[in-house]
């Protein structure tokens, strides 16, 4: 436990460790969905600490890693139009489309920005009246509010450069549709706190009693992390499924009902491509037909046309398989050699949540010994 040692509550984390131990009479397979946690638990070597208990497996809980290529694309391509401006936050700049990413596409004369908000993008439309100024709406539910928040601003301004190419998801229809798979190995969930301080968690309760499997909703730290996994095993042992809040400072079951509404209001449910996963049914959002006219997509039609190269390519990256827990990122091939975080084949190598990038970040501290999926 050497670096849950170092932890400043390094006392209650041991004895959480322990007490996994001490319940565990076999080892269960628990995903934790969220890419922050899946840091959390590799920078404090919890999988290593649990490792005889539990085996941690990663989820597709990295909404950068899972924009769909087609959108990464399209960003491409409306970046390289005169007059247009297509801003991001930084993560997105370095993630491959089909041939190319979005720095790349920089370095060939496109105006990509970085923002740190969509007001940011909203801001800019106004400055620049003659700039078409796109944003690129990349995000779990958490990141939609400001998003939602930008277009109302933008309507009530009555900008008419300013537009949103949508690429949110929804992480529930995700993690249903990972149980549904005919090699699933999950048996208890890690749920995204940070998603669930938006929606509540209420959503979750049906999801439990279908598929009776154990949903800990946690935070990020490491006693937020090991209290969930204690709280899933417990239920595993005693064959029991319920859901449960083990982040009550940051959670609660109604969720934010203003963010909620305001979501609603901009939004709708629709079915949605994930990179990696392919086509979730009620996997994201779309504008809603009120706000249509801010709709990238509809305003911009140009894609990017492919370029054949040599060498490693897209299609060699594994992160499909990596996102829906059937492998570890150090089981691919390619990781490490012909995918670094300089050199990345695909997105969970680039994102700050990316399970390869933690993987790659904290080697030699919290897996080297860890066997590989079965």
């Amino acid at each position: 436990m050497k670096y849950v040692d170092e932890f400043r509550d390094a006392d209650l984390a041991k004895s959480l460790v322990q007490q996994i131990r001490a319940t565990a009479r076999r080892r269960w397979t628990i995903m934790e969905v969220c890419g922050g946690q899946t840091h959390g638990l590799l920078r404090y070597g919890i999988p290593h600490a649990v490792h005889d208990a539990v085996e941690l497996i990663h989820g597709p809980g990295c909404p950068v890693c899972v924009t769909s290529q087609d959108n990464i694309d399209r960003a491409q391509a409306m970046a390289l139009q005169p007059g247009v401006a297509l801003t991001s936050f930084g993560d997105m700049l370095r993630v491959p489309g089909s041939e190319f990413s979005l720095l790349q596409v920089r370095a060939r004369g496109g105006d990509v920005r970085i923002v740190y908000s969509p007001m940011d993008a909203v801001r800019l439309a106004i400055r620049e009246p003659d700039l078409q100024v796109v944003f690129f709406a990349v995000g779990f539910e958490t990141t939609m509010p400001a998003t939602a928040l930008a277009v109302l601003q933008a309507a009530e301004r009555n900008l008419t450069n300013f537009s949103v190419l949508v690429s949110h998801v929804r992480v529930q229809p995700a993690m249903e549709q990972i149980l549904q798979a005919r090699d699933c190995r999950v048996q208890a969930f890690l749920a995204a706190g940070h998603v669930c301080t938006v929606t509540g968690y209420e959503c979750y309760r049906d999801m439990v009693s279908q598929h009776r499997i154990p949903i800990a909703v946690t935070g990020f730290e490491p006693l937020d992390l090991l209290s969930g996994i204690l709280n899933c095993v417990r239920q595993l042992e005693a064959q029991t499924a319920e859901l449960t809040n083990c982040y009550p400072r940051a959670v609660s079951a109604e969720g934010n009902a203003a963010a909620v509404d305001l979501v609603d209001r901009v939004y709708e449910v629709a079915d949605q491509e994930w990179r990696g996963i392919g086509l979730i049914p009620q996997g994201g959002f779309r504008l809603r037909n009120a706000w249509e006219r801010f709709d990238a997509a509809k305003r911009f039609h140009t894609r990017l046309t492919p370029v054949q190269h040599s060498g490693l390519s897209q299609s060699d990256c594994r992160a499909g398989d990596v996102l829906s827990g059937r492998i570890r990122p150090p089981d691919c091939s390619h990781f490490g050699r012909g995918c670094t975080p300089e050199t990345p084949l695909g997105a969970p190598m680039v994102s700050s949540e990316g399970a390869c990038a933690a993987w790659y970040q904290y080697a030699g501290t919290s897996h080297d010994h860890l066997e590989p999926v079965r």
